[in-house]
Protein backbone atom coordinates (compact mmCIF):
# COMPACT_ATOMS: atom_id res chain seq x y z
CA UNK A 1 0.00 0.00 0.00
CA UNK A 2 1.48 3.36 -0.88
CA UNK A 3 2.36 5.78 1.65
CA UNK A 4 1.22 8.61 0.31
CA UNK A 5 -0.98 10.99 2.41
CA UNK A 6 -3.42 11.93 -0.10
CA UNK A 7 -4.39 8.12 -1.26
CA UNK A 8 -5.04 7.56 2.66
CA UNK A 9 -7.22 10.86 2.50
CA UNK A 10 -9.07 9.86 -0.78
CA UNK A 11 -9.79 6.55 0.90
CA UNK A 12 -11.71 8.09 3.30
CA UNK A 13 -14.14 10.54 1.11
CA UNK A 14 -17.14 9.98 1.47
CA UNK A 15 -18.79 7.59 -1.02
CA UNK A 16 -21.18 10.12 -2.42
CA UNK A 17 -19.04 12.31 -3.67
CA UNK A 18 -21.65 15.24 -3.54
CA UNK A 19 -21.37 15.34 -0.15
CA UNK A 20 -20.13 18.95 0.92
CA UNK A 21 -16.24 19.63 1.59
CA UNK A 22 -16.03 23.25 2.07
CA UNK A 23 -18.90 25.66 2.48
CA UNK A 24 -18.05 29.67 2.06
CA UNK A 25 -19.65 32.50 3.84
CA UNK A 26 -21.11 33.54 0.53
CA UNK A 27 -23.15 30.42 -0.40
CA UNK A 28 -20.61 28.41 -3.04
CA UNK A 29 -20.08 25.08 -2.05
CA UNK A 30 -17.34 22.57 -3.36
CA UNK A 31 -18.04 18.61 -2.98
CA UNK A 32 -15.54 16.17 -2.33
CA UNK A 33 -16.04 15.45 -5.98
CA UNK A 34 -15.11 18.36 -6.70
CA UNK A 35 -12.01 18.56 -4.85
CA UNK A 36 -10.93 15.48 -5.89
CA UNK A 37 -11.49 16.20 -10.08
CA UNK A 38 -9.90 19.74 -9.31
CA UNK A 39 -7.25 18.59 -7.42
CA UNK A 40 -6.45 15.70 -10.07
CA UNK A 41 -6.60 18.54 -12.68
CA UNK A 42 -3.97 20.72 -10.90
CA UNK A 43 -1.30 17.68 -10.69
CA UNK A 44 -1.64 17.25 -14.18
CA UNK A 45 -0.95 20.65 -14.52
CA UNK A 46 2.29 20.62 -12.25
CA UNK A 47 3.10 17.73 -14.54
CA UNK A 48 2.99 19.13 -17.57
CA UNK A 49 4.75 22.41 -16.39
CA UNK A 50 7.99 20.63 -15.24
CA UNK A 51 7.03 19.04 -11.93
CA UNK A 52 8.16 15.91 -11.16
CA UNK A 53 8.14 13.85 -8.04
CA UNK A 54 10.08 15.06 -5.34
CA UNK A 55 10.47 18.83 -7.03
CA UNK A 56 9.16 21.64 -4.70
CA UNK A 57 6.00 23.60 -5.69
CA UNK A 58 5.98 27.11 -3.63
CA UNK A 59 2.96 28.49 -3.10
CA UNK A 60 2.35 32.32 -2.01
CA UNK A 61 -1.32 32.74 -2.51
CA UNK A 62 -4.33 33.75 -0.67
CA UNK A 63 -6.79 31.37 0.83
CA UNK A 64 -9.16 29.65 -0.88
CA UNK A 65 -11.09 26.33 -2.23
CA UNK A 66 -8.64 26.56 -4.93
CA UNK A 67 -5.55 26.70 -2.64
CA UNK A 68 -6.88 23.34 -0.75
CA UNK A 69 -7.23 21.59 -3.57
CA UNK A 70 -3.61 22.96 -4.97
CA UNK A 71 -1.91 21.63 -1.44
CA UNK A 72 -3.91 18.11 -2.51
CA UNK A 73 -2.64 18.11 -5.96
CA UNK A 74 0.61 18.37 -4.77
CA UNK A 75 0.16 15.15 -2.22
CA UNK A 76 -1.46 12.90 -4.97
CA UNK A 77 1.50 14.55 -7.74
CA UNK A 78 4.21 13.56 -4.78
CA UNK A 79 5.64 16.88 -5.30
CA UNK A 80 7.07 18.88 -2.21
CA UNK A 81 4.78 21.35 -1.04
CA UNK A 82 6.08 24.42 0.26
CA UNK A 83 3.61 26.93 1.26
CA UNK A 84 4.97 30.28 2.07
CA UNK A 85 2.96 32.81 4.39
CA UNK A 86 0.62 35.44 1.58
CA UNK A 87 2.53 38.63 4.10
CA UNK A 88 5.96 38.02 2.77
CA UNK A 89 8.33 40.07 0.98
CA UNK A 90 10.30 39.97 -1.65
CA UNK A 91 13.45 39.90 0.22
CA UNK A 92 12.25 37.13 2.42
CA UNK A 93 10.62 35.11 -0.92
CA UNK A 94 14.32 35.06 -2.49
CA UNK A 95 15.95 33.54 0.23
CA UNK A 96 13.50 31.00 0.20
CA UNK A 97 13.44 30.07 -3.35
CA UNK A 98 17.40 30.05 -3.28
CA UNK A 99 17.58 27.73 -0.86
CA UNK A 100 14.65 25.63 -1.54
CA UNK A 101 15.01 25.57 -5.68
CA UNK A 102 11.41 25.05 -6.70
CA UNK A 103 10.54 24.14 -9.91
CA UNK A 104 6.95 25.56 -9.75
CA UNK A 105 6.44 28.81 -7.97
CA UNK A 106 2.74 29.85 -7.68
CA UNK A 107 1.38 33.10 -6.67
CA UNK A 108 -1.76 35.47 -6.28
CA UNK A 109 -2.69 36.97 -10.43
CA UNK A 110 -2.58 40.33 -8.96
CA UNK A 111 0.85 40.55 -7.04
CA UNK A 112 4.18 41.00 -8.28
CA UNK A 113 5.59 40.47 -5.04
CA UNK A 114 6.36 36.42 -5.29
CA UNK A 115 7.00 37.09 -8.99
CA UNK A 116 9.27 39.60 -8.95
CA UNK A 117 11.29 37.14 -6.06
CA UNK A 118 10.91 34.13 -8.88
CA UNK A 119 12.21 36.10 -11.43
CA UNK A 120 15.35 37.39 -9.39
CA UNK A 121 16.19 33.26 -8.53
CA UNK A 122 15.47 31.88 -12.30
CA UNK A 123 12.67 29.34 -11.04
CA UNK A 124 12.21 27.63 -14.01
CA UNK A 125 8.40 27.97 -14.24
CA UNK A 126 5.84 30.82 -12.59
CA UNK A 127 1.92 30.03 -12.63
CA UNK A 128 -0.64 32.10 -10.56
CA UNK A 129 -3.72 31.09 -8.96
CA UNK A 130 -6.19 33.57 -7.82
CA UNK A 131 -9.87 33.39 -4.99
CA UNK A 132 -11.87 33.92 -7.68
CA UNK A 133 -10.85 30.67 -9.37
CA UNK A 134 -8.92 33.13 -11.78
CA UNK A 135 -5.13 32.87 -12.99
CA UNK A 136 -3.22 30.51 -15.33
CA UNK A 137 -3.13 27.07 -13.40
CA UNK A 138 -6.95 27.17 -13.32
CA UNK A 139 -6.57 28.58 -16.80
CA UNK A 140 -4.78 25.60 -17.74
CA UNK A 141 -6.74 23.33 -15.53
CA UNK A 142 -9.86 23.38 -17.42
CA UNK A 143 -8.53 22.25 -20.27
CA UNK A 144 -6.56 19.24 -19.07
CA UNK A 145 -8.46 15.67 -18.22
CA UNK A 146 -9.88 15.15 -14.71
CA UNK A 147 -7.83 11.62 -14.48
CA UNK A 148 -4.63 11.21 -12.40
CA UNK A 149 -2.71 8.39 -10.96
CA UNK A 150 -2.17 8.89 -7.35
CA UNK A 151 1.51 8.65 -6.88
CA UNK A 152 3.34 5.84 -4.70
CA UNK A 153 5.12 7.91 -2.21
CA UNK A 154 7.14 5.55 0.82
CA UNK A 155 6.39 6.82 4.15
CA UNK A 156 9.96 8.78 4.47
CA UNK A 157 9.07 10.53 0.83
CA UNK A 158 8.97 14.21 1.53
CA UNK A 159 5.49 15.52 1.45
CA UNK A 160 6.18 19.22 2.56
CA UNK A 161 8.61 21.86 3.45
CA UNK A 162 7.95 24.28 6.02
CA UNK A 163 10.37 27.45 6.64
CA UNK A 164 11.06 28.06 10.38
CA UNK A 165 13.20 31.16 11.70
CA UNK A 166 16.11 30.11 13.64
CA UNK A 167 18.01 32.14 16.33
CA UNK A 168 20.72 32.31 13.91
CA UNK A 169 18.49 34.73 11.73
CA UNK A 170 18.46 32.42 8.62
CA UNK A 171 15.23 30.66 8.09
CA UNK A 172 15.49 26.56 7.87
CA UNK A 173 13.49 24.46 5.67
CA UNK A 174 11.51 21.73 8.10
CA UNK A 175 11.69 18.56 5.52
CA UNK A 176 7.31 17.02 6.49
CA UNK A 177 7.27 13.87 5.55
CA UNK A 178 4.11 11.95 4.12
CA UNK A 179 4.37 9.44 7.14
CA UNK A 180 5.13 12.36 9.29
CA UNK A 181 1.37 13.78 8.61
CA UNK A 182 -0.47 10.78 8.03
CA UNK A 183 0.68 9.63 11.48
CA UNK A 184 -0.61 12.59 13.19
CA UNK A 185 -3.80 12.82 11.43
CA UNK A 186 -4.41 9.58 12.35
CA UNK A 187 -4.09 10.14 16.43
CA UNK A 188 -5.63 13.43 16.37
CA UNK A 189 -8.49 12.22 14.28
CA UNK A 190 -8.96 9.66 16.68
CA UNK A 191 -7.67 11.48 20.19
CA UNK A 192 -10.30 13.92 19.21
CA UNK A 193 -12.95 11.75 18.89
CA UNK A 194 -14.02 13.00 15.89
CA UNK A 195 -18.18 12.09 14.82
CA UNK A 196 -19.77 11.22 11.82
CA UNK A 197 -21.52 14.49 11.62
CA UNK A 198 -18.97 16.70 12.76
CA UNK A 199 -18.87 20.10 11.11
CA UNK A 200 -15.59 22.22 11.18
CA UNK A 201 -15.83 25.68 11.23
CA UNK A 202 -11.99 26.93 9.62
CA UNK A 203 -10.84 30.57 10.09
CA UNK A 204 -6.95 29.96 10.61
CA UNK A 205 -4.52 30.94 7.55
CA UNK A 206 -3.56 27.40 5.38
CA UNK A 207 0.28 28.20 5.25
CA UNK A 208 0.86 27.24 8.82
CA UNK A 209 0.98 23.59 10.37
CA UNK A 210 -2.33 24.02 12.31
CA UNK A 211 -4.46 25.40 9.55
CA UNK A 212 -3.20 23.25 6.83
CA UNK A 213 -2.51 19.83 8.23
CA UNK A 214 -3.92 19.28 11.75
CA UNK A 215 -7.48 21.34 10.35
CA UNK A 216 -7.86 19.85 7.22
CA UNK A 217 -5.96 16.32 7.01
CA UNK A 218 -8.30 15.20 10.25
CA UNK A 219 -11.44 16.64 8.31
CA UNK A 220 -10.48 15.07 5.59
CA UNK A 221 -10.05 12.03 6.84
CA UNK A 222 -13.70 11.93 8.83
CA UNK A 223 -15.01 12.67 5.36
CA UNK A 224 -17.43 15.92 6.87
CA UNK A 225 -17.79 19.51 6.34
CA UNK A 226 -15.85 22.92 6.71
CA UNK A 227 -17.26 26.13 6.66
CA UNK A 228 -14.70 27.61 5.10
CA UNK A 229 -13.60 31.64 6.03
CA UNK A 230 -11.08 33.23 3.98
CA UNK A 231 -10.28 34.94 6.89
CA UNK A 232 -10.65 35.23 10.55
CA UNK A 233 -13.64 37.87 11.75
CA UNK A 234 -15.42 37.98 15.15
CA UNK A 235 -19.14 38.41 13.28
CA UNK A 236 -18.91 35.95 10.68
CA UNK A 237 -17.40 33.15 13.22
CA UNK A 238 -19.87 33.73 15.49
CA UNK A 239 -22.81 34.15 12.33
CA UNK A 240 -21.20 30.60 11.89
CA UNK A 241 -21.08 28.97 15.24
CA UNK A 242 -24.06 27.40 15.38
CA UNK A 243 -23.97 25.22 12.55
CA UNK A 244 -20.22 24.00 13.48
CA UNK A 245 -19.52 21.28 16.13
CA UNK A 246 -15.59 22.15 16.23
CA UNK A 247 -13.67 24.75 15.74
CA UNK A 248 -9.81 25.20 15.51
CA UNK A 249 -8.05 28.42 16.23
CA UNK A 250 -5.41 30.35 17.90
CA UNK A 251 -5.67 32.32 21.42
CA UNK A 252 -5.96 35.48 19.54
CA UNK A 253 -9.79 34.35 18.17
CA UNK A 254 -10.89 33.84 21.46
CA UNK A 255 -9.69 36.94 23.19
CA UNK A 256 -11.39 38.30 20.11
CA UNK A 257 -14.92 36.70 20.16
CA UNK A 258 -15.49 37.23 23.63
CA UNK A 259 -15.00 41.17 22.76
CA UNK A 260 -18.51 40.76 21.51
CA UNK A 261 -21.17 40.69 24.21
CA UNK A 262 -23.63 38.65 22.68
CA UNK A 263 -21.26 35.62 22.29
CA UNK A 264 -22.23 33.38 24.64
CA UNK A 265 -23.94 29.98 25.76
CA UNK A 266 -26.74 30.12 23.50
CA UNK A 267 -24.15 30.51 20.44
CA UNK A 268 -22.06 28.03 20.91
CA UNK A 269 -25.00 24.72 21.94
CA UNK A 270 -24.22 23.08 19.09
CA UNK A 271 -20.44 22.90 19.84
CA UNK A 272 -18.58 19.85 20.77
CA UNK A 273 -15.14 20.87 20.64
CA UNK A 274 -13.37 24.07 20.64
CA UNK A 275 -9.32 23.94 20.57
CA UNK A 276 -6.51 26.27 20.62
CA UNK A 277 -2.78 26.58 20.27
CA UNK A 278 -0.01 28.10 18.00
CA UNK A 279 0.17 30.21 21.24
CA UNK A 280 -0.21 30.14 24.98
CA UNK A 281 -3.72 31.49 26.20
CA UNK A 282 -3.65 33.32 28.91
CA UNK A 283 -5.79 31.89 31.90
CA UNK A 284 -7.89 34.64 31.76
CA UNK A 285 -9.11 33.88 28.77
CA UNK A 286 -9.96 30.73 29.34
CA UNK A 287 -11.84 31.25 32.88
CA UNK A 288 -13.82 33.76 30.67
CA UNK A 289 -14.32 31.19 27.85
CA UNK A 290 -15.73 28.89 29.89
CA UNK A 291 -17.96 30.87 31.81
CA UNK A 292 -19.07 32.41 28.94
CA UNK A 293 -20.38 29.07 26.71
CA UNK A 294 -20.10 26.45 28.97
CA UNK A 295 -16.66 25.10 27.46
CA UNK A 296 -13.32 24.84 28.37
CA UNK A 297 -10.69 25.07 25.82
CA UNK A 298 -9.17 22.12 25.12
CA UNK A 299 -5.21 22.95 24.48
CA UNK A 300 -2.54 21.42 22.64
CA UNK A 301 0.93 21.87 22.12
CA UNK A 302 2.94 21.10 18.54
CA UNK A 303 5.41 22.94 16.32
CA UNK A 304 6.27 22.92 12.89
CA UNK A 305 8.91 20.29 13.33
CA UNK A 306 6.49 17.66 14.83
CA UNK A 307 3.19 18.96 14.30
CA UNK A 308 0.82 17.92 17.73
CA UNK A 309 3.26 16.73 20.67
CA UNK A 310 0.66 16.87 23.37
CA UNK A 311 -3.62 17.49 24.12
CA UNK A 312 -5.70 17.57 26.41
CA UNK A 313 -8.84 15.40 25.68
CA UNK A 314 -12.48 16.16 24.86
CA UNK A 315 -13.70 13.87 28.02
CA UNK A 316 -11.23 14.80 30.67
CA UNK A 317 -11.71 17.89 32.67
CA UNK A 318 -9.14 20.47 31.13
CA UNK A 319 -6.80 23.00 33.13
CA UNK A 320 -5.45 26.10 32.21
CA UNK A 321 -1.70 26.50 31.60
CA UNK A 322 -1.63 23.35 30.73
CA UNK A 323 -1.59 21.13 27.56
CA UNK A 324 -3.01 17.56 28.27
CA UNK A 325 -0.59 14.65 27.57
CA UNK A 326 1.74 13.25 25.11
CA UNK A 327 0.18 12.10 22.07
CA UNK A 328 0.06 8.11 22.43
CA UNK A 329 2.57 7.94 19.68
CA UNK A 330 4.89 10.08 20.99
CA UNK A 331 7.43 9.90 23.17
CA UNK A 332 8.18 12.96 25.59
CA UNK A 333 10.75 13.63 28.12
CA UNK A 334 12.05 16.86 30.32
CA UNK A 335 15.58 16.96 31.09
CA UNK A 336 17.74 19.75 32.51
CA UNK A 337 21.17 21.39 30.80
CA UNK A 338 23.07 18.42 31.26
CA UNK A 339 20.32 16.30 29.34
CA UNK A 340 19.01 14.68 32.64
CA UNK A 341 15.41 13.76 33.46
CA UNK A 342 14.18 16.20 35.67
CA UNK A 343 12.64 15.39 38.88
CA UNK A 344 8.67 15.64 38.95
CA UNK A 345 7.48 18.87 38.46
CA UNK A 346 10.80 20.63 38.24
CA UNK A 347 11.37 22.10 34.52
CA UNK A 348 13.59 21.48 31.93
CA UNK A 349 13.76 21.17 28.14
CA UNK A 350 11.10 19.00 26.26
CA UNK A 351 12.65 16.91 23.97
CA UNK A 352 10.80 14.34 21.83
CA UNK A 353 10.88 11.45 19.64
CA UNK A 354 7.88 9.87 17.11
CA UNK A 355 6.62 9.02 14.01
CA UNK A 356 5.61 13.22 13.72
CA UNK A 357 8.62 14.12 14.52
CA UNK A 358 10.24 15.94 11.29
CA UNK A 359 13.21 14.26 8.79
CA UNK A 360 15.33 16.98 9.38
CA UNK A 361 16.13 20.33 7.80
CA UNK A 362 16.52 20.66 4.16
CA UNK A 363 20.25 20.99 3.01
CA UNK A 364 21.24 21.67 6.95
CA UNK A 365 22.74 18.34 8.47
CA UNK A 366 24.79 20.25 10.64
CA UNK A 367 21.92 22.26 12.08
CA UNK A 368 20.14 18.80 12.26
CA UNK A 369 22.61 16.81 14.28
CA UNK A 370 22.83 19.38 16.36
CA UNK A 371 18.97 20.07 17.40
CA UNK A 372 18.68 16.01 17.93
CA UNK A 373 20.41 13.93 20.63
CA UNK A 374 22.61 10.76 20.12
CA UNK A 375 19.64 8.69 21.00
CA UNK A 376 17.22 10.45 18.19
CA UNK A 377 15.38 12.98 20.61
CA UNK A 378 14.49 16.13 19.17
CA UNK A 379 15.22 19.08 21.21
CA UNK A 380 12.06 21.45 20.96
CA UNK A 381 14.01 24.56 23.04
CA UNK A 382 10.51 24.88 24.85
CA UNK A 383 10.56 24.65 28.61
CA UNK A 384 7.82 22.83 30.58
CA UNK A 385 7.17 20.53 34.12
CA UNK A 386 5.02 17.82 34.43
CA UNK A 387 1.75 18.21 36.69
CA UNK A 388 0.88 15.62 39.18
CA UNK A 389 -1.71 14.07 37.12
CA UNK A 390 0.70 13.77 33.92
CA UNK A 391 -0.56 17.02 32.06
CA UNK A 392 2.31 19.07 30.73
CA UNK A 393 2.52 22.60 31.89
CA UNK A 394 4.44 25.07 29.08
CA UNK A 395 6.73 27.74 31.42
CA UNK A 396 8.78 29.05 28.51
CA UNK A 397 11.18 28.86 25.89
CA UNK A 398 14.56 28.17 25.96
CA UNK A 399 15.16 29.86 22.44
CA UNK A 400 14.99 33.32 21.23
CA UNK A 401 11.48 33.14 19.90
CA UNK A 402 7.94 35.22 20.31
CA UNK A 403 4.95 34.18 19.51
CA UNK A 404 2.37 36.50 17.91
CA UNK A 405 -0.79 35.55 16.67
CA UNK A 406 -0.62 32.23 16.18
CA UNK A 407 3.06 32.75 14.65
CA UNK A 408 6.47 32.19 15.12
CA UNK A 409 8.99 35.34 15.12
CA UNK A 410 12.54 35.25 16.06
CA UNK A 411 14.09 38.45 17.02
CA UNK A 412 17.19 38.17 15.17
CA UNK A 413 16.02 38.06 11.95
CA UNK A 414 14.51 41.30 12.83
CA UNK A 415 17.59 43.25 14.61
CA UNK A 416 19.83 42.44 11.53
CA UNK A 417 17.41 44.53 9.52
CA UNK A 418 16.87 47.41 12.68
CA UNK A 419 20.97 47.06 13.03
CA UNK A 420 21.25 47.91 9.07
CA UNK A 421 19.70 50.93 9.88
CA UNK A 422 21.76 54.32 9.35
CA UNK A 423 22.14 55.66 12.83
CA UNK A 424 21.82 52.60 14.50
CA UNK A 425 24.81 51.16 17.09
CA UNK A 426 22.63 48.27 18.17
CA UNK A 427 18.98 46.46 18.51
CA UNK A 428 17.31 44.35 20.91
CA UNK A 429 14.07 42.58 20.19
CA UNK A 430 12.09 41.09 23.38
CA UNK A 431 7.93 39.73 23.28
CA UNK A 432 5.70 41.64 25.18
CA UNK A 433 2.52 40.84 26.48
CA UNK A 434 -0.38 41.69 24.32
CA UNK A 435 -3.92 41.14 24.84
CA UNK A 436 -4.97 40.75 21.16
CA UNK A 437 -2.00 38.98 20.06
CA UNK A 438 -0.38 36.78 23.04
CA UNK A 439 3.03 38.70 22.43
CA UNK A 440 4.13 41.66 20.33
CA UNK A 441 7.67 43.08 19.47
CA UNK A 442 9.42 46.10 21.35
CA UNK A 443 12.61 47.10 19.75
CA UNK A 444 15.27 48.80 22.37
CA UNK A 445 18.09 50.17 20.00
CA UNK A 446 20.85 52.07 20.43
CA UNK A 447 22.33 54.98 18.47
CA UNK A 448 26.03 55.16 17.33
CA UNK A 449 28.00 58.09 19.23
CA UNK A 450 27.44 60.77 15.78
CA UNK A 451 23.69 60.27 15.55
CA UNK A 452 21.95 63.58 16.67
CA UNK A 453 18.23 62.66 15.09
CA UNK A 454 16.55 59.50 14.65
CA UNK A 455 12.65 59.08 13.99
CA UNK A 456 11.36 55.85 15.34
CA UNK A 457 7.97 55.85 13.62
CA UNK A 458 9.73 55.83 10.53
CA UNK A 459 12.18 53.01 11.23
CA UNK A 460 9.10 51.39 12.18
CA UNK A 461 7.45 51.90 8.59
CA UNK A 462 10.65 51.09 6.74
CA UNK A 463 10.00 47.91 8.31
CA UNK A 464 6.70 47.21 7.34
CA UNK A 465 8.38 47.39 3.44
CA UNK A 466 10.71 44.39 4.56
CA UNK A 467 9.01 42.06 6.82
CA UNK A 468 5.19 40.61 7.47
CA UNK A 469 3.46 42.94 9.83
CA UNK A 470 3.39 40.24 12.25
CA UNK A 471 7.12 40.27 13.07
CA UNK A 472 7.26 44.26 12.92
CA UNK A 473 8.34 45.98 16.44
CA UNK A 474 4.75 47.46 17.89
CA UNK A 475 7.52 50.08 19.71
CA UNK A 476 10.71 51.10 19.23
CA UNK A 477 12.71 52.74 22.00
CA UNK A 478 15.68 54.59 22.26
CA UNK A 479 18.01 53.71 24.79
CA UNK A 480 21.63 54.83 26.23
CA UNK A 481 23.08 50.88 26.34
CA UNK A 482 21.69 47.62 26.40
CA UNK A 483 22.14 45.48 29.67
CA UNK A 484 24.10 42.32 29.72
CA UNK A 485 25.92 40.14 31.46
CA UNK A 486 29.46 38.88 32.36
CA UNK A 487 29.74 37.22 28.80
CA UNK A 488 28.24 39.96 27.08
CA UNK A 489 24.50 38.71 26.36
CA UNK A 490 22.27 41.06 26.47
CA UNK A 491 19.77 40.44 29.40
CA UNK A 492 16.27 40.68 27.65
CA UNK A 493 14.77 39.81 30.94
CA UNK A 494 16.41 43.14 32.22
CA UNK A 495 14.88 44.94 29.39
CA UNK A 496 11.55 43.75 29.74
CA UNK A 497 11.08 44.95 33.15
CA UNK A 498 12.47 48.19 32.61
CA UNK A 499 9.86 48.80 29.40
CA UNK A 500 6.96 47.48 30.73
CA UNK A 501 5.74 50.28 32.19
CA UNK A 502 6.49 52.41 28.63
CA UNK A 503 5.00 48.97 26.92
CA UNK A 504 1.87 49.47 28.90
CA UNK A 505 1.39 53.14 28.17
CA UNK A 506 1.94 52.58 24.50
CA UNK A 507 -0.46 50.19 24.49
CA UNK A 508 -3.15 52.33 26.49
CA UNK A 509 -2.62 55.08 24.26
CA UNK A 510 -3.58 52.66 21.14
CA UNK A 511 -6.45 51.55 22.67
CA UNK A 512 -7.54 55.62 23.74
CA UNK A 513 -7.08 56.25 19.61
Amino acid sequence: MTGNLFALLRSRFPPDLTSPFLILRSGRTLSYGDIDTLSAQMANVLNASGAQPGDRVAVQVEKSPEAVALYLACMRGGFVYLPLNSAYRVEELEYFLSDAEPTIAIGDPGSEVLASATAKQNVPRYLTLGTAGDGTLMERASHIPIQHAIVDRTASDLAAILYSSGTTGKPKGVMLSHGNLVSNALTLHQLWQFEPNDVLLHALPIFHTHGLFVALNTTLLNGTSILFHTKFSADDVIDDIPRATVMMGVPTFYVRLLTNPGFGRDTCKNMRLFISGSAPLLSETFSEFESRTGHSILERYGMTEAGMITSALPRKSRRANTVGWPLPDVSLRIVTEAGEPTADGLTGEIQIKGPNVFHGYWRKPDKTAEDFTSDGYFKTGDLAHTEPDGMISIVGRAKDMMISGGFNVYPKEIESLIDALPGIDESAVIGMPHADFGEAGLAVVTLKSDTREFDTARAVAHLKGKLANYKVPKLMIVAETLPRNSMGKVQKKILRETYRAAWDKHLACQVQT
